[in-house]
């Protein structure tokens, strides 16, 4: 007579697993939270040859499709209308800041979640995967100081799916999902779900996205930043008005000569600016001398007239010396935000992206003439 081997261990999962199985589940049920799943079903996709150019159709591509490849990103997510509800269990922690040599940062913010496998993929109908975005009802936020009567919620998105360790029982089978789960932002992907009614009644006058986005809160702070910005520093480079140029030659050596005249004696204006530097020109003359300015060149000009030819750009001060026009300087100096016009080089010529229509075919302005032009090789 031979006893059985004893084996906790089943190669398939027999009564003992249903049995403990029952009783997990019976944990979520009684101790768990609420989780409201917004299933991730894949990313928009165009059908070909349906739709028009103002309403094209869509069909949805696959959840285990990868829409870029190069990134690695699914942009255009489509989530299910139809919200599921599971239970869940995760250790409460404070949120704390830590301040490190990088900055401030939140140490934990990061949850770590554990759920009942076989209701989970019952419910909704495969396992939880990265991209499912959970929405935990007990965090809603209902005395927030905002300008809304709505509680704030909190959404968050699953990153990392893994059997949890102390979801394996004495049968060696697995009953625990662990989730990783980060907080949603104001993004592309979850515009489905931003979309949707703040409140319970469908009023789509207010968003989730009205309530939980920082976009317009991060744009007024940056506004303000670049304001305080241009009052400090209007102009780039250095301002060098306030400072007394004296005479100096087109080598930089200051000379004072006398000239006698009618009116009596009389200092020559200073050839150039006394100060050398990078972004120094506004395109007036050193020590407040007056000037004319024009698109042309005046007829009958004096000996040492300043003129400023505002059809160059940057706009370019020139100094009359008997017999010529010799550049002064240009206006260089120009605000450093983007609501200048930047007429400069830079601004017109290189970032340019204004088209033309050149031998019948539209081409970017900044495009080389002889590239535009260039004759089509015959096939």
């Amino acid at each position: 007579m031979y006893m059985p081997r004893l084996s906790l261990y089943k190669p398939e999962r027999g009564n003992d697993y249903e049995f403990i199985d029952r009783q997990v589940y019976e944990m979520f049920t009684v101790g768990g939270t609420d989780l409201h799943i917004h299933k991730y079903l894949g990313v928009d996709g165009a059908v070909e040859g349906e739709g028009t150019a103002d309403q094209p159709s869509y069909d949805v591509v696959s959840e285990t499709n990868i829409q870029d490849l190069l990134f690695l990103e699914n942009r255009d997510r489509k989530y299910d209308p139809d919200i599921y509800t599971v239970r869940g269990i995760y250790n409460v922690q404070d949120q704390d800041f830590d301040l490190s040599q990088f900055g401030l940062f939140l140490s934990n913010d990061t949850l770590f979640l554990t759920v009942h496998i076989r209701s989970i993929v019952k419910t909704i109908g495969r396992k939880p995967i990265s991209g499912d975005v959970l929405e935990l009802p007990h965090l809603k936020d209902e005395y927030a100081d905002n300008d809304y009567s709505f509680a704030l919620k909190r959404f968050y998105v699953i990153e990392e799916v893994n059997r949890a360790a102390e979801g394996f029982s004495q049968t060696w089978w697995p009953h625990l999902y662990r989730l990783k789960l980060k907080q949603i932002y104001d993004g592309q992907e979850y515009n489905d779900i931003l979309d949707l009614p703040a409140d319970a009644d469908g009023n789509e006058d207010t968003t989730l996205r009205d309530l939980m986005s920082t976009y317009e809160k991060e744009l007024q702070i940056n506004e303000a930043v670049i304001s305080q910005a241009e009052a400090d520093a209007p102009l780039s480079g250095y301002d060098v008005s306030h400072y007394y140029t004296l005479a100096v030659d087109r080598d930089g050596i200051a000379e004072i000569t006398i000239e006698q005249d009618s009116t009596g004696l009389i200092s020559s204006q200073p050839v150039k600016e006394g100060y050398d530097g990078y972004l120094l020109g506004t395109g007036t003359p050193p020590n407040g001398t007056p000037y004319g300015m024009g698109i042309a060149f005046p007829d009958s000009p004096e000996k040492d007239d300043y003129f400023l030819r505002n059809d160059f750009v940057p706009k370019r001060l020139f100094q009359y010396d008997g017999t010529r026009w010799i550049k002064v300087s240009s206006d260089v100096r120009i605000t450093l935000t983007n609501t200048d016009t930047r007429n400069t080089q830079k601004g017109t010529f290189i970032n340019n992206t204004n088209t033309n229509e050149i031998g019948g075919e539209t081409v970017e302005e900044r495009q080389s003439l002889s590239k535009a032009l260039r004759p089509k090789a015959d096939n």
